[in-house]
């Protein structure tokens, strides 16, 4: 996964193994996907949350982006999840058309939430998918 995740994520600095380790550690974390392309969620009750997904860029561009959100889609609602949270850089368009296009709408921003080494830091996107509507 770090290194599927520090291909994809150029912008941003990527997770390092330890971090993911960490976190699958955790029984509220499930991971989806394969190793091309996997997302890893939280889900705590009826709330679901992305914390992050990556497509390696030897596999872009093929629908398993939206392959793997439809997954964590369908495990979230079967074990009792009803929303779906998230949040995307402002300036990653690619990904918001692919949040947009699985259901989700903007509900909230975070200002300056990410970093970035090269330029200003970037307003964070918070969206919201209702599960039951899907």
């Amino acid at each position: 996964m770090a290194h599927i995740h520090a291909a994809a994520f150029r912008q941003s600095r990527p997770w390092i193994a330890e971090e993911f380790a960490e976190l699958l550690a955790n029984r509220f974390i499930h991971i989806v996907g394969d190793k091309r392309s996997f997302a890893l969620v939280q889900v705590i009750a009826d709330e679901a949350e992305l914390l992050t997904i990556a497509t390696h860029p030897d596999h872009q561009r093929l629908g398993l982006a939206r392959q793997v959100m439809a997954d964590f889609h369908g495990h979230a609602k079967k074990i009792g999840a009803s929303r779906a949270f998230l949040d995307v850089a402002s300036d990653n368009m690619a990904a918001i058309a692919l949040y947009e296009g699985c259901g989700y709408m903007a509900c909230g921003t975070r200002k300056s939430y990410y970093l970035r080494e090269n330029g200003p830091n970037v307003d964070a996107i918070v969206m919201e998918c209702r599960l039951n509507d899907k």
